[in-house]
C-alpha cells in the first residue's frame, strides 16, 4: 500500500469537488491530452513544454514528476491524504479506480481517479511532526515514504485514525528522503508547530483564556464568565473602553476535543438572548462537524465560527498587541521567507 498526498488545488479551493464527487484530479490548467497514450515521461515532458511555454527546465520536470505518477503508478488500494486549507486536518481515502481521461471535461479536470473517503478531517496533531514535514512539500502531488510513512498510517488506519503512538511519532526525520528535495512549506510547519505549543500551554479551559486576550488585543472589553455544564466557556466582550459600545459579542469557546454539532450552538444563541448580545462568536479546536457548517449560513450576519485556523489567524494578526503574560507563554517571533508560487 503505498500513500499519496494530493491537493485540491493550490489553495483548497476544489475541496469541496474531490469530497463531493469521490474523485481526486490533476488540476493542471489546459493539461487535456491522455496521458495513457503518451510514451513515457518524455513524452509528458514535450507536452508540458508546449502547454507551458517560457517555464524552466526544472520547472517542467517538477510538473511531469508529480502528473506523471498520477497515471501510471498509483493502484487501486493506495492511501490518498488530502490536506484541508479550511481547517488544521487531513482528509484520508483509498484510490477505487484507475486513471481516467475526459477530453470534454470542464478546464482542469480531465484526468481523475476514483476514491472512497474513509476518514474525515483527521487533526493534523494526530500525525508525528516528522510526517507533517513529508506533508508540508510544496508538491500539489506526491508519494509519501520518509520515516516508514507507510506503515505508521496503516497502523493509525487500523486503530481507527486515533493519535499516532508517541514511540511512533518521534523517530528521526529523515532527511535524504525523496521529500526534501523539494521545496517546503515553512508556513504550514511553523503553524503546526504554534498549534502544538497551544494545545500544550492552554489546554482545556486555558484556551479560554488565550481567547479572552485576543479580543483585549483587538480592543474589546472583556468578562470571562463561568463554564457551563456542556464544556462551553463563555466571553462576554464590548467595544469601547468600557465595553457597553457595538459589537456586543457572546463568545462561546469549546473546551472538549470532540468537533462541534449543532446543540452547542442552540446553546450558545440562548446565553446570547440571556446577556443581550448582538453577535456570536463560537470556537472550536477540533473544528465543526461538515453538515453545521453548511447549516449555519442562513444565520450568517449573526454568527460566526472559528476553528483552529481562524484562531491561528486571529493569534498572529494581533500577538505584538497581546498581554506580556500570554505572550511569556507563547513566545513567538516573526520571520521573513521566500515564497516559491507553483504554477
Amino acid at each position: 500500500m503505498a500513500v499519496w498526498l494530493v491537493r485540491a488545488g493550490m489553495h483548497g479551493e476544489y475541496e469541496q469537488k474531490f469530497l463531493q464527487e469521490k474523485r481526486i484530479y490533476v488540476t493542471w490548467p489546459k493539461l487535456s491530452v491522455n496521458l495513457d497514450v503518451l510514451p513515457d515521461r518524455d513524452g509528458l515532458y514535450q507536452v508540458m513544454s508546449r502547454t507551458y511555454p517560457g517555464s524552466s527546465h526544472a520547472k517542467l520536470m517538477s510538473n511531469v514528476n508529480q502528473v506523471w505518477p498520477f497515471a501510471h503508478d498509483m493502484k487501486k488500494g493506495d492511501l490518498v491524504l488530502m490536506p484541508l486549507q479550511s481547517k488544521p486536518a487531513i482528509t484520508i481515502g483509498e484510490v477505487a479506480g484507475p486513471y481516467r481521461f475526459e477530453h470534454a471535461a470542464q478546464d482542469p479536470f480531465y484526468h481523475w481517479r476514483s476514491v472512497s473517503w474513509i476518514a474525515e478531517a483527521v487533526p493534523r496533531s494526530y500525525f508525528g511532526r516528522d510526517l507533517l514535514v513529508a506533508f508540508a512539500s510544496s508538491r500539489t502531488i506526491c508519494r509519501v515514504h520518509r520515516n516508514n510513512a507507510e506503515e505508521r498510517l496503516a497502523a493509525m488506519k487500523a486503530a481507527d485514525w486515533k493519535p499516532e503512538a508517541l514511540s511512533a511519532a518521534v523517530c528521526p526525520i529523515d532527511s535524504a528522503s525523496d521529500e526534501t528535495s523539494e521545496s517546503i512549506n515553512l508556513e504550514a510547519l511553523a503553524r503546526d508547530q504554534i498549534a502544538r505549543l497551544i494545545a500544550a500551554r492552554f489546554p482545556g479551559r486555558g484556551l479560554a483564556r488565550l481567547v479572552d486576550a485576543v479580543l483585549k488585543a483587538r480592543g474589546y472589553t472583556t468578562c470571562l464568565c463561568a463554564d457551563d455544564a456542556h464544556g462551553d466557556a463563555y466571553i462576554l466582550a464590548g467595544a469601547g473602553p468600557l465595553g457597553f459600545a457595538a459589537p456586543r459579542l457572546c463568545v462561546a469557546v469549546r473546551t472538549d476535543d470532540a468537533p462541534v454539532d449543532r446543540p452547542a450552538v442552540d446553546r450558545l444563541l440562548e446565553a446570547a438572548a440571556k446577556f443581550g448580545a448582538q453577535e456570536e462568536l463560537l470556537i472550536s479546536w477540533p473544528g465543526f462537524s461538515s453538515p453545521l457548517e453548511k447549516e449555519l449560513k442562513a444565520i450568517f450576519f449573526q454568527l460566526r465560527l472559528w476553528s483552529q485556523k481562524e484562531l491561528l489567524d486571529e493569534l498572529l494578526a494581533v500577538y505584538e498587541g497581546l498581554d506580556a503574560e500570554v505572550k511569556a507563554e507563547l513566545p513567538l517571533k516573526r520571520i521573513w521567507t521566500a515564497v516559491a508560487h507553483e504554477e
